[in-house]
């Protein structure tokens, strides 16, 4: 079997969990894992056979791919804004809309020149947020907070894999307290209502920890009010805190950080048009 034929047997097999182009994207992922090119040399390669060693692999990763299992959690891996992560069942796949994040907080230390930087990433999950910043913020002290042990314990590999040194602090925020002062606060917290769990994709439903998913209908933004209450007394005069927010929850979690006297509040849109990021400052 060659690489073209390949690529069509992956896209009728998964047929019904990803459309032809979602299909082929998880294709192109499995070939850098298994054949080590990328989609641009695998055009090249298309009429090239197969290794059976390396078919052997290819067919063991698309049966998994079958029971609705995503390609990351197969392969064990991801990359996240041009990093490689390890991922498991235990953190969430990180997301393009949390690259965006991370780019908004690397703009603002460098348009308000900040340095010596003591940051807090709350939730981390995979370490993902923590594991960016300390790659491009040399200098700063990171530290990366979070309920999940199993979750710390990939972050902590994550963190060693782009030889980071992070202090990683197993706490549930609603409860934490540190004498530390932080000039930077950054979080991507539950924030999903149940009401909208039935639309989503049942890969994510049945793969992806709910404890970083959802929350309650009734009070969605508790992760929110705590995190900006810990940042009431934690942030720096002048400090910077940044949100991964619920698009449906702008309004409300602008109001929010009004209300607790957090000034320069701005809402940021992601790629798609959606509201995606807040910042605000503690003045």
């Amino acid at each position: 079997m060659n690489f073209k034929l390949l690529l069509q047997h992956f896209i009728r097999e998964l047929n019904g969990l990803y459309d032809h182009e979602e299909a082929s994207a998880v294709f192109g992922v499995v070939v850098r894992r298994v054949s080590g090119f990328d989609r641009g040399k695998l055009l090249l390669k298309s009429a090239e056979s197969v290794p059976e060693d390396d078919l052997e692999l290819y067919n063991g990763i698309l049966a998994e791919l079958k029971t609705g299992k995503p390609v990351q959690y197969v392969l064990g891996e991801t990359t996240f804004y041009g990093l490689p992560f390890k991922v498991s069942p235990a953190v969430l796949i990180p997301r393009p809309e949390t690259e965006e994040l991370v780019e908004w907080v690397l703009e603002s230390v460098a348009v308000e020149g900040m340095s010596g930087l003591q940051i807090l990433d709350v939730g981390t999950g995979s370490g993902c947020i923590a594991v960016a910043l300390k790659k491009h913020l040399g200098t700063a002290t990171v530290s990366a907070l979070d309920v999940s042990k199993d979750s710390l314990s990939i972050a902590s590999d994550n963190a060693s894999l782009n030889e980071v040194d992070i202090d990683f602090i197993e706490a549930d925020i609603r409860m934490y307290s540190d004498t530390r002062k932080f000039d930077i606060l950054v979080s991507n917290p539950p924030y999903i209502t149940m009401d909208e769990k039935q639309a989503m994709h049942e890969n994510v439903l049945r793969y992806e920890p709910h404890l970083a998913l959802f929350v309650s209908n009734e009070d969605p933004l508790v992760f929110y009010r705590a995190i900006a209450d810990f940042a009431l007394s934690n942030l720096r005069s002048e400090g910077l805190l940044f949100f991964e927010i619920n698009e449906y929850l702008g309004k409300e979690t602008l109001q929010m950080l009004s209300v607790k006297s957090f000034t320069d509040i701005e809402l940021r849109k992601d790629m798609q048009g959606k509201d995606r990021m807040i910042r605000c400052r503690l003045s």
